[in-house]
């Protein structure tokens, strides 16, 4: 996958690094603004339940 994605992006090693990491860092970005926060609710990490011996 990640060789398919570095052969279609234009330019030089270098230009294509950048590209990379732009890429990356949008990604990353979108998981933290968008899917992470609709994701939460759906965890169970906040039922945490103890018992009062």
């Amino acid at each position: 996958m990640y060789g398919w994605i570095w052969r279609h992006l234009p330019g030089n090693a270098w230009l294509k690094a950048l590209i990379s990491l732009v890429l990356g860092l949008a990604v990353v970005y979108v998981l933290f603004q968008y899917v992470f926060p609709w994701a939460e609710p759906l965890l169970p990490f906040n039922d945490v339940t103890v018992d009062n011996q």
